[in-house]
């Protein structure tokens, strides 16, 4: 699929089938995040992948929005090796996201449909997989096949015209 088309297609599904997401097209989308670009390339992140049935568990007892998919990736930030002008931001979040970016594309690009989900803050999450105190959940990106009975977002075709996005200096 080429790039406009994937970037087009993308759309966040909220109900999966229990169809198996194939293992090579899981470790495509794993090869997309390593590569990711990252801030000084520190690749200050770090990919969980949430497939057994007790990690899927402890993920529905801490967030909410994994909608039947059968396998998802928690992916954090690393905070012992980020990026900082300030001693106070890191470039772990931000890295994390990208990370997470270059992945949902990949899988598009490979028929596997998929949903960004917030996960800031969850310490519940970080607590119930036992992070290490350096890792920060950033986002769970619940990874398979749409169901039949998702028909899509309807706010999907709804984007601002360019000219309130974009101004030119």
């Amino acid at each position: 699929m080429d790039f406009e088309k994937v970037i087009k297609e993308r759309s966040s599904t909220r109900r999966f089938s229990d169809k198996v997401l194939e293992r090579e097209k899981l470790d495509k989308i794993l090869e997309a995040g390593r590569i990711a670009p990252t801030a000084k390339n520190l690749q200050d992140f770090k990919i969980y992948v949430i497939e057994s049935e007790d990690a899927v568990k402890k993920l529905d007892e801490t967030h909410p929005c994994r909608y039947g998919a059968p396998i998802s990736l928690l992916v954090c930030a690393d905070n012992t090796n980020g990026f900082s002008t300030d001693g106070v931001h890191s470039s772990g979040v931000i890295d994390a996201c990208i990370v997470a970016t270059h992945m949902m594309l990949a899988a598009t690009s490979l028929g596997v449909d998929n949903i960004w989900t917030w996960a800031w803050g969850n310490d519940e999450l970080a607590k119930k997989f036992d992070l290490p105190e350096t890792i920060e959940p950033v986002c769970v990106l619940p990874l398979g096949y749409r169901s039949e009975e998702d028909h899509g977002s309807t706010l999907h075709d709804q984007r601002k015209e360019i000219a309130e996005l974009v101004e030119y200096l």
